[in-house]
């Protein structure tokens, strides 16, 4: 039986907690149904709409076979169905585990065989690939096509609005999930910089903890927000910026399928006003060199994203005189599932990550645990309520088993002729590496941290993320599955 209440490291959730309540259906009973909650070119989707389409969804999910905690693969562009289905999965108690939909056969063999998916929502334009991988895939039974024919999907292969016009909304299979905060949701990839990308396993309470805490009380998400994204909805870094967190206040998303160019990016933004941009450095480097940026108006911008790599103060510089809008710049991985560290709507630190967001820790420190020096290299080691519960299928890897690479995490260190940083594996000047690892300024720090398992504050041996990262869960060290029901004493 689930407790009533139970604590999220900070947050109050409920016993009874699923996420496609928490960010989509919530908008319905808030009298949202008739609001815009997608659009796409000319197309729009309404909250209702897309509620009725993730009850089909879970249905369809359903009648195949899946079940709670099962892995459904996606292989999709941004789009309605992307949502429709994400949405429906999470309804039906299985776990989301996404791709992009740009990958070659052998890569989408990796996935299928590693994340043992039962069911996969794949776009036609994909299916050239993965109908290589899929036809030895083991555990797949089912591919959802959208827009395609599903025969080229092989035996698998279902017709996804067929699957879901077949389907009641209102029906026993379309129902929501009994689960709860601490049941799995989601796998969120790492880069795979070490090898093969291994899956950050995530429950209900953490995406929902990140929502709390960086959405709303940092980025400040509001509901007459339309928001526009730079990365795709596969990143996770974009499923929660431009899915997650505007639904849950009820905003309106634009999402568009294609590559993004600086050239679509400006059609896009004229075409749907957007207020709320997440983007990268790389792409807002690459305005300028668009015919449309001087006479585009980007007025309706209030606020922009940034991560993913170093944001330059001199860049920064140069889009806030263009816009008058800040870019609060942050860090985040797919192990803490989103941003920890960022900076505040008219609190930015040029050249500076920021401040820790709240209700997260994060500590530079030696191999034996200690804080280290000003100047000393160290590990990243981050706490907060939204950490993974493990690396699917490496629990037991140890740290020396994983190399070591330095983060793109410095505080402010005086240029000098000849330097060069080591960053992500390649050598740049520090205008190009120049990042802060804290909220003080006046000191100099370079951040390592681990890309695989660290020993967790605790000291047992655990998968924790970029660094050392552990859930601040009171003083016992987080099983591999937590138990259910814990109450803030």
């Amino acid at each position: 039986m689930r407790p009533k209440e139970t604590y999220w490291g900070e947050v109050a959730l409920p016993g009874r907690f699923n996420l496609c309540e928490y960010f989509l259906d919530h908008n319905l009973a808030a009298g949202r149904g008739e609001k815009t909650a997608l659009v796409c070119g000319e197309r729009r989707r309404t909250y209702a709409e897309l509620s009725t389409r993730a009850r089909q969804a879970a249905a369809a999910l359903r009648r195949r076979g899946v079940r709670p905690e099962e892995r459904v693969l996606f292989v999709l562009p941004d789009g309605f169905e992307f949502a429709e289905a994400w949405f429906g999965t999470l309804r039906a108690g299985a776990l989301f585990a996404m791709v992009n939909p740009l990958l070659k056969a052998e890569q989408f063999a990796y996935y299928l065989e590693y994340s043992k998916a039962r069911a996969a929502f794949v776009h036609a334009e994909a299916l050239g690939e993965f109908a290589q991988a899929a036809r030895d895939a083991r555990f797949l039974e089912t591919t959802f096509v959208v827009g395609g024919e599903p025969a080229l999907a092989g035996p698998t292969g279902v017709d996804y609005e067929r699957a879901l016009e077949a389907e009641d909304p209102q029906s026993a299979a379309a129902l929501l999930e009994p689960t709860g905060p601490d049941d799995l949701a989601g796998w969120l990839f790492t880069s795979g910089s070490t090898g093969h990308p291994k899956a950050c396993v995530h429950t209900h309470g953490d995406f929902a903890y990140s929502t709390e805490t960086y959405a709303l009380r940092v980025a400040g998400y509001r509901e007459d927000d339309v928001c526009l994204s730079v990365p795709k909805l596969f990143f996770g870094y974009a499923t929660g910026t431009n899915l997650m967190f505007p639904f849950r206040v009820g905003a309106t998303v634009a999402l568009f399928p294609g590559r993004a160019t600086a050239d679509e990016l400006f059609d896009q933004i004229a075409r749907h006003r957007p207020t709320f941009l997440t983007s990268v450095p790389t792409m807002i480097n690459n305005l300028p060199s668009s015919e449309q940026c001087a006479p585009m108006d980007l007025s309706s911008l209030r606020v922009a994203l940034s991560a993913g790599e170093a944001l330059p103060a001199q860049l920064y510089e140069e889009w806030k005189a263009r816009t008058g809008v800040e870019i609060l710049d942050g860090i985040g991985s797919a192990e803490m599932f989103h941003i920890y560290i960022s900076n505040r709507e008219g609190d930015v630190k040029l050249g500076s990550l920021g401040r820790i967001v709240p209700g997260y820790e994060a500590q530079i420190v030696g191999e034996g645990g200690v804080a280290v020096a000003d100047g000393e290299p160290g590990r990243l080691r981050v706490q907060g309520g939204s950490t993974a519960l493990c690396y699917w299928a490496h629990q037991r890897r140890v740290p020396g088993d994983v190399p070591r690479r330095l983060v793109h995490l410095r505080r402010h260190l005086p240029p000098r002729r000849g330097r060069a940083l080591l960053v992500r594996r390649a050598w740049r000047r520090p205008l190009q590496g120049h990042r802060a690892s804290g909220s003080r300024p006046s000191r100099s720090r370079t951040c390592c941290c681990r890309t695989g398992h660290g020993r967790g504050v605790r000291g047992r041996p655990r998968g924790r993320g970029a660094g050392e990262a552990t859930r601040r869960r009171g003083a016992q060290p987080r099983p591999r599955r937590r138990q259910r029901g814990s109450r803030r004493p």
